[in-house]
């Protein structure tokens, strides 16, 4: 099992998450964003980020517990998650349409074979 992280951010936003995290898995830099292309993974537009549905999901999180943490570079740029099997065939292709949409961890891990 392999697991790679990738974010658009430069070298020094990058270094401070891993940091910051303890992140023990590799972090990918793709600043030219080729793979967020690739998977369709694009900008979000002013009510997509800024939208009630955003601010709903950033309370829910606070009430569980979660911090939120200061936006850092590009606060349009819509993340997502995929599952690429050893043998190469993508067992989840999950695009945020706004920045609190995200499948659950124990959901992306149910589906590892």
């Amino acid at each position: 099992l392999k697991i790679l992280i990738v974010t658009f951010e430069n070298l020094e936003l990058a270094k401070h998450y891993v940091e910051s995290t303890n992140l023990i898995w590799p972090l990918l830099l793709d600043t030219e964003r080729k793979l967020y292309r690739a998977y369709e993974m694009e900008r979000g537009g002013f009510w997509s980020i800024f939208g009630p549905a955003s601010w709903w999901g950033y309370l829910k999180l606070l009430f569980r517990g979660r911090k939120i943490k200061k936006p850092t570079d590009d606060v349009r740029q819509l993340g997502g998650d995929v599952l690429i099997d050893p043998e190469g065939e993508v067992r989840l292709h999950f695009v945020s349409k706004k920045p609190v949409d995200r499948p659950l961890i124990s959901t992306i891990l149910d589906l590892i074979p």
